[in-house]
C-alpha cells in the first residue's frame, strides 16, 4: 500500500517542520522513522535584520487616526426607559393588529371571488347510471 508509506512520509515531514519551527520536540508523539525512500532533511535557516542608512530621512507621516468605540448612550431614567418600551410594544400590537386585519380582508375577498365563481358555473349534471 503505497499511499500509506506517503501519508506517513507526509505526517514524519510536518511534524519535523513543526518541531524545526517551535524549537520543541513532541514527547507524547515521537516521529516514526520515515521509510528511507521519503527521508527528511530539515534546515534551521537564522536571519538576521540589518538597517540601511538613505540619504534623506523619510518623510514621517501623521500616525492614522486610531478608531474609536462606539458610545452606547446610557439608558433614560427608569421612568422614560419603561414609556419608551410600552410606546414600542403599542406600535407592535398596531402593527400586528393591521397585518391580521389585510389577512382576513385578503380571505374574505377570495372566497367571495370564489362563491361567484362557483355560482356562474352552476351545479354538475347528474350522473348517469
Amino acid at each position: 500500500m503505497k499511499w500509506i508509506a506517503e501519508r506517513d512520509a507526509l505526517i514524519a515531514q510536518t511534524l519535523a517542520f513543526v518541531q524545526s519551527v517551535t524549537g520543541k520536540k513532541d514527547e507524547l508523539h515521537p516521529p516514526e522513522p520515515p521509510p528511507a525512500a521519503f527521508a527528511v532533511t530539515t534546515e534551521i535557516v537564522t536571519v538576521r535584520a540589518v538597517a540601511v542608512e538613505t540619504d534623506p530621512p523619510p518623510a514621517v507621516s501623521p500616525p492614522a487616526p486610531q478608531p474609536q468605540s462606539l458610545q452606547i448612550p446610557p439608558p433614560p431614567p427608569g421612568g422614560d426607559f419603561r414609556r419608551e418600551m410600552q410606546a414600542r410594544i403599542a406600535n407592535f400590537r398596531k402593527h400586528q393588529e393591521r397585518f391580521e386585519r389585510e389577512r382576513e380582508e385578503y380571505c374574505a375577498a377570495t372566497l367571495t371571488k370564489l362563491r361567484a365563481a362557483l355560482r356562474d358555473v352552476g351545479p354538475p349534471p347528474p350522473a348517469e347510471k
